[in-house]
């Protein structure tokens, strides 16, 4: 079994939010601390590297830590902030997977699913196909044109690569100041491609109050 290390990039400011939103509560549970939750259940992940500042890891509670649980400072740009996590990654790590700590809904069998993607492809993505209908406007928000949706997909996390991999892809886009919003891009920028796997269940990324509420009511 490949040694897998997961990062979860937990150093935003949540300015969008108006408060911490990875301190939020799900059924009395902190929303960083259900997604650690997520990755300490998935018996394929033999570590995890949380990209966060003091306070916020403090937000854990270290005796329900059933497998090594590391704490990496952040950088002043989500890329950055990554690069400081992969920097930190152990050596013998073969495949990392990084998620968005915001992503508290990921389930096992999406984790799974990408992991086993990765191992074969060498770069996997979870994501979500675009469904709804996609309209372009003008400068006044008056639509224009419809645009196709066919091979559109949101992109979701855990994105999964091998080691050796994801490593060069930084150093490229750190030597080549490339600004990226998510490890897809950085592969794509080193000129390699990456596996889409189809979300399964809802894997929402919390960004505003009411993707809060929309999860407190679904539950």
């Amino acid at each position: 079994m490949s040694k897998v290390t997961a990062i979860l990039v937990a150093a935003g400011s949540s300015q969008r939010m108006g408060f911490d939103k990875l301190a939020a509560l799900i059924d009395c549970k902190s929303v960083l601390s259900r997604t650690l939750d997520a990755f300490l259940a998935c018996d394929a992940v033999s570590e995890v590297l949380i990209v966060c500042p003091p306070e916020r890891f403090a937000l854990l509670d270290e005796t329900t830590f059933t497998k090594p649980v590391r704490s990496v400072g952040g950088g002043s740009a989500r890329h950055l902030s990554v690069a400081n996590g992969l920097a930190a990654v152990s050596p013998d790590a073969e495949l990392i997977a990084i998620h968005d700590a915001a992503r508290p809904l990921v389930s096992q069998a999406d984790i799974l699913a990408t992991i086993a993607a990765a191992k074969e492809n060498g770069a996997a993505s979870l994501a979500r196909r675009v469904t709804e209908t996609l309209k372009r406007s003008d400068e006044s928000d008056f639509t224009t044109t419809s645009v196709p949706r066919e091979n559109l997909w949101f992109m979701e996390t855990p994105q999964i690569f091998q080691a050796d991999l994801i490593r060069a892809a930084y150093a490229h886009i750190l030597e080549s100041d490339i600004k990226v919003t998510d490890e897809t891009s950085a592969i794509e920028a080193y000129g390699e491609k990456v596996k889409l796997v189809p979300s399964t269940s809802p894997n929402p990324k919390i960004t505003t109050p009411a993707d809060l509420v929309a999860i407190h009511s679904g539950k």
